[in-house]
C-alpha cells in the first residue's frame, strides 16, 4: 500500500499553479519585440517595470526588494520574469549581475521622430542612455560634445541591424523646436 499523502495549501506566485484552476499561470519573458508587442499593454508594462528594477539594483547598488517595492512589483515577480539578470550570493541575497541579455523596447529619436526600438541587453540600452543625456544635453544647452561619440556607433538592435542614431544637429534642433523630443523616459511606456 502506498503511503499516504497529506495535502499542503499552498500560496500561487508567478510560474506556481494557479489556486483556483490548478493551471500552471504562464510566466512572461519577452525575448523579441513581436512577443513584447504581442503581450497585453499590462504585461508590457510590467516587464518594462522588471527591467528598471534590475537596472536601479545596478546602478545603485539598490537591494531587490528595495527596488521591486520603488516599481511596484514584488521580488518573487522580478525574480520569475528576469532570473537571469540577478545572482543570488552566499548570504541569499539576490544582486544584478553586471550585464544581462534582456529585452528592451526604448524609444529613440529618428529623422521623422520618436522611434521605438527593441534592444537585447544593458550594455546597448546604457550606450542609447548616453546617447539620449547627449541629446537632451544638446537641446538644453548647445553643447554638442557629447554627440560626436555616437556619429558612428556600433549599436545593434534586437535583429542584429545597425541602429541609426540622429546627430545632425540641425535635424535635432528641427525636432526639439517641434516638441517631439521632450521625452520623460527612455522606456516605451504601455498604451
Amino acid at each position: 500500500m502506498a503511503p499516504k499523502r497529506t495535502l499542503k495549501k499552498r500560496i500561487a506566485s508567478p510560474g506556481s499553479a494557479d489556486s483556483k484552476s490548478g493551471r500552471k499561470s504562464r510566466v512572461t519573458r519577452p525575448r523579441t519585440s513581436k512577443q513584447y508587442f504581442a503581450l497585453p499593454d499590462a504585461q508590457q508594462e510590467t516587464w518594462n517595470r522588471v527591467v528598471h528594477v534590475i537596472a536601479k539594483m545596478r546602478s545603485e547598488n539598490m537591494s531587490l526588494t528595495k527596488a521591486s517595492r520603488e516599481f511596484g512589483l514584488s521580488p518573487k515577480v522580478v525574480q520569475a520574469r528576469a532570473g537571469s539578470a540577478l545572482r543570488k550570493s552566499k548570504n541569499g541575497r539576490y544582486a544584478a549581475r553586471p550585464s544581462d541579455k534582456l529585452l528592451r523596447v526604448l524609444v529613440i529619436p529618428s529623422s521623422q521622430g520618436l522611434a521605438e526600438i527593441a534592444v537585447r541587453g544593458s550594455e546597448v540600452a546604457s550606450k542609447i542612455a548616453e546617447y539620449s543625456d547627449a541629446v537632451q544635453k544638446y537641446l538644453r544647452t548647445g553643447d554638442s560634445s557629447s554627440l560626436k561619440k555616437f556619429r558612428r556607433p556600433k549599436l545593434l538592435d534586437e535583429k542584429g541591424k545597425r541602429i541609426k542614431l540622429v546627430t545632425d544637429l540641425a535635424k535635432l534642433q528641427e525636432l526639439g523646436s517641434a516638441g517631439v523630443l521632450s521625452f520623460e523616459s527612455l522606456y516605451r511606456r504601455a498604451a
